[in-house]
């Protein structure tokens, strides 16, 4: 079964840090570029962090530049976003997707995982 399985998001305080996941299974995750985005409550969901099948390229947001960092480890068939220095306005559901392009459109992605929460709150 392909599947993406997001998993690390918990309530961190401001400043903190949090490194999510995203594990792939019933297919090869090093073949695919990888997109994290973000979805709050109220808001349009917004591309965060994408890196290419390769690994050479790697693009992110305004917003995020500088505190996060996408990464993938073949051997694991898994995808990372390393987030740093997190402020409130991170609070959302993180999803991973994958696909063949690196892009910050969600519909030109291919497969989506579930979806982790991460709050940053005091």
């Amino acid at each position: 079964q392909v599947q993406l399985v997001e998993s690390g998001g918990e309530l961190v305080q401001p400043g903190g840090s949090l490194r999510l996941s995203c594990a792939a299974s019933g297919f090869t995750l090093a073949y695919y570029a990888i997109g994290w985005f973000r979805q709050a409550p109220g808001k349009e969901r917004e591309g965060v962090a994408c890196i290419s099948g390769n690994g050479a390229n790697t693009y992110y947001s305004d917003s995020v530049k500088g505190r996060f960092t996408i990464s993938r480890d073949t051997a694991k068939n898994t995808a990372y976003l390393q987030m740093n220095s997190l402020k409130p306005e991170d609070t959302a559901v993180y999803y991973c997707a994958t696909g063949p392009w690196a892009t910050m459109t969600w519909e030109r992605y291919e497969q989506y995982g579930q979806g982790t929460q991460v709050t940053v709150s005091s």
